[in-house]
């Protein structure tokens, strides 16, 4: 018997991948992530803050600390947390937003949820003694627990809200960071750590005509419910008389979509690439179960969900839910030899997708919308979706799917979308386009730190990044960054910032101790870090080479003549391992106090 045969395909795995190859190539476009526009110029009134119910006045702030930390969501949110328990208390955080959340703080379209189970993603559990109240936290309780961490550390006291860094530069005579902000802040720190998050920039599509519409129209992280009316769990009464555009098909419209379609009048649903859509399964946590759980359940329970996204097939599975069935079904069972491997975890792909594709063709009952909702790409090309209403929702009278065919919108226009050249009268127009993953650090954060000799940091990631673990830079000296500059990317984001927080706060307690005026990570050990980075990246390159262009591939979906995504430094790579390596080498780290080792001070 063939290995191919040992798999239930709908057709041979030469045609699936003929298949995805056609996908891919429709949607290759020369521009890549240049096609998308910031939120500036004409789109600056995108970016303001729909949630800000009273605007903070002060008057500008001059003041010196130990450490500055810029972002309020879970990646800040830990690092407070963690400088606490080291001891260190001379810190503040500057958010944009009016409160702690980051990403949770801006999202709050209707059916927003985490898509992460969240007896694992909700960080620091076992401290806070708190019980999610789903297995997939709503968008408002996450928001609530992001509140209620900054109340357990004592983070309020030390927040500076609707607060912008405009720009940060090294003195180099007070061997301190100098962060200037737009409220006129003058802020001196010794040491300044980066936590912005890497989905908190939204991007607008480049259709020609967008800025011409004449209705109403907003991203979904700044969702006006003054229009629409309801709020993120509630009924939007406000929509019943309007036809409602929704731009994207991706993780936040999958959960956007059954809410609007309920509400709206008409609903236009513009897709360019269809999103795997399989089921959710979401319950209220069960009291009694919440009653039995020990100290230590939470980091247990998201370790195991860690061993299994890495392909270590735990037993039990404590999770049991769509990511980890993802990971754990490699088809390694059904080869016959360590040289089927590879093969063996092509075909057990292609078998996960023909199961999303056969579920899209039993919901949706008009068989060309079910044809145009099947994803044709590897499981793990764009993030996997989980919902047991948003396939239904195509069965609806008043619910129509715009299948752009991979090319996208023609253009926009006053009075509504235009695809082939018939116009889609609409009344509010919803952009569901996500968030700048791929482009540049600095454009992302705002500002462009400038360290030693006016080197920028823009300029130094071009050149190449020096990092140890991605935390803490060379040539920056007392800089330190959360981020997957160098560093790793899971599922749960969430369990690597964490991870990150954790030794940062580490390393920053050490240095104080040791009276240290200056850190940064040896030559030896950035270059180091940087060889290991590579290994086993180029399964991950190859994979993602052969999706549809998206976040993972830098949206070309093509490689060069190295088989490497264009434009790819490889020193600025993420980890190639599995997410588990990656917290193992950073507890091995703190465990083994190897900073005499890897770090260098100055003490002058």
């Amino acid at each position: 018997m063939s290995l191919e045969s040992k798999f239930r395909l709908s057709m041979p795995a030469d045609a699936l991948r003929a298949k995805y190859d056609e996908e891919r190539v429709k949607r290759l476009r020369p521009d890549g992530s240049s096609q998308y526009q910031e939120l500036k110029g004409k789109f600056a009134d995108f970016d303001e803050d729909p949630y800000i119910t009273e605007e903070i006045v002060r008057d500008p702030i001059i003041a010196e600390h130990e450490a500055i930390i810029l972002g309020g969501g879970f990646g800040g949110l830990t690092q407070g947390a963690h400088l606490v328990k080291q001891g260190i208390k001379d810190f503040v955080l500057i958010e944009r937003g009016g409160d702690f959340g980051g990403t949770w703080y801006w999202n709050r379209y209707p059916g927003c949820m985490c898509d992460v189970e969240s007896y694992c993603y909700l960080p620091l559990l076992d401290e806070t003694g708190y019980v999610p109240r789903q297995k997939y936290s709503t968008a408002p309780e996450i928001f609530g627990y992001c509140q209620m961490l900054a109340r357990h550390f004592g983070l309020y006291d030390r927040a500076l809200f609707q607060t912008q860094v405009t720009d940060a530069r090294w003195d180099e005579a007070a061997k301190r960071w100098i962060i200037t902000t737009d409220r006129g802040d003058r802020l001196s720190a010794r040491y300044f750590i980066i936590a912005g998050g890497i989905l908190h920039k939204a991007k607008l599509p480049g259709v020609p005509g967008i800025e011409t519409f004449k209705g109403h129209a907003f991203h979904t992280s700044r969702w006006d419910y003054g229009y629409t009316g309801g709020g993120p769990t509630q009924f939007m009464d406000k929509l019943g008389d309007k036809k409602v555009g929704i731009v994207g098909t991706g993780a936040t419209a999958i959960q956007a979509v059954p809410h609007l379609a309920e509400a709206a009048q008409h609903l236009y649903v513009f897709q360019r690439t269809p999103s795997a859509v399989g089921p959710r399964g979401n319950r209220e946590t069960d009291p009694d179960w919440a009653a039995s759980l020990k100290p230590g359940w939470a980091f247990e329970r998201e370790m195991n969900f860690t061993a299994s996204i890495s392909g270590r097939k735990p037993v039990p599975d404590l999770v049991d839910d769509g990511w980890t069935h993802i990971h754990r079904r490699d088809g390694a069972e059904r080869a016959d030899s360590p040289d089927e491997l590879k093969l063996a975890a092509e075909l057990a792909d292609f078998e996960r997708m023909e199961e999303v594709r056969a579920r899209t063709a039993e919901i949706v009952k008009d068989k060309d919308t079910a044809e145009a909702l099947k994803p044709w790409y590897g499981h793990m090309c764009k993030r996997p979706c989980f919902h047991d209403e948003y396939l239904p929702t195509f069965n609806r009278p008043n619910v129509t799917l715009v299948d752009t065919k991979g090319v996208g919108l023609d253009r926009i226009t006053e009075n509504g979308v235009v695809f082939e050249g018939k116009e889609y009268e609409i009344d509010l127009l919803v952009f569901s386009t996500g968030f700048e993953v791929t482009s540049e650090y600095t454009r992302r954060m705002g500002f462009d730190p400038v360290g030693p000799g006016g080197l920028t940091f823009s300029q130094h990631i071009a050149n190449g990044l020096e990092t140890l673990h991605g935390l803490v830079g060379r040539k920056f000296p007392n800089l330190f960054t959360i981020s997957t500059l160098q560093g790793a990317a899971m599922p749960n984001f969430v369990t690597m910032i964490h991870e990150d927080a954790i030794n940062i706060a580490h390393i920053l307690r050490w240095a104080i101790d040791k009276g240290a005026t200056t850190i940064q990570p040896t030559k030896l050990a950035a270059d180091d870090w940087a060889a290991r980075l590579l290994v086993g990246i180029e399964k991950v390159v190859e994979y993602n080479s052969k999706c549809t262009p998206g976040v993972l591939n830098n949206e070309q979906g093509a490689v060069d003549e190295q088989g490497r995504i264009k434009e790819w430094n490889p020193r600025n790579s993420i980890f190639g391992g599995q997410p588990d390596e990656f917290l193992a080498i950073l507890r091995e780290w703190r465990a083994g106090h190897y900073e005499d080792r890897d770090l260098e001070i100055t003490t002058d």
